[in-house]
């Protein structure tokens, strides 16, 4: 099992006004209070009982220092729990040089009925990013730049499987092309071996981008 000892909060802005900022008169949707603490609080309290020795929080985005082994996650991400970190790491190959965690769409639903979302849509169903990332080479952070550009593009998976190549359209299109290869072959197009780790936990695909998803957490932490 790899060690990781080092985490990586990335609270940088996209630009432009941010909704969440907005509504609760902040000057960064992460200063925004579920409960008793902030949404990063959450973040870094989290990494911290999952045992991190070193949490780093990036907030308007310099470049990735280059350690050995580096989990990333984001700032807006307060149901971030200790479990989901370990089945990261425990589930990324040695041979990996990162690791990407995202939730399936059924595992999504059972946790939140009736959640209405954006999936990356293959044969092997839907599935919603985890904002968990394990870097574990030095060559890993190649992948950062190129899976932001995914990312932008999850609402047109043709224009992500364009991306991978005619052989990926072709697969693509045909039903044939599952998550973790198309993971594979982006990572190969990146310079990079990149692997699929499936949350077991649909929450794990809660962020907070809107204000109505601020409000969906704040109850489900309140529910507790």
């Amino acid at each position: 099992t790899l060690k990781v000892t080092t985490a990586l909060v990335l609270a940088g802005s996209r630009g432009g006004p941010d909704p969440v900022a907005l509504s609760e008169g902040l000057p960064h949707k992460s200063l925004a209070r579920i409960g008793s603490e902030t949404m990063l609080g959450r973040v870094v309290a989290a990494l911290r009982e999952a045992g991190f020795e070193r949490v780093l929080v990036s907030t308007d985005i310099p470049e990735v220092v280059s350690l050995a082994i580096l989990l990333v996650t984001t700032a807006d991400h307060p149901l971030l729990a200790p479990d989901w970190i370990h089945r990261l790491i425990a589930g990324s190959p040695e041979t990996a040089d990162v690791s990407i965690m995202l939730a399936r769409q059924v595992d999504v639903e059972t946790a939140l009925p009736g959640n209405r979302r954006t999936w990356l849509r293959f044969a092997d169903g839907g599935w919603s990013g985890c904002n968990l990332f394990l870097l574990s080479t030095p060559t890993a952070a190649r992948a950062l730049g190129g899976w932001r550009e995914v990312e932008a593009e999850r609402k047109h998976p043709w224009r992500l499987a364009r991306r991978l190549g005619w052989r990926t359209l072709f697969d693509y299109g045909f039903g044939r092309l599952g998550m973790a290869d198309a993971i594979a072959r982006l990572g190969g197009r990146l310079g990079v071996r990149a692997t699929l780790v499936p949350a077991l936990d649909g929450l794990a695909a809660v962020d907070v981008d809107k204000i109505d998803d601020l409000l969906l957490v704040r109850r489900l932490i309140e529910s507790r």
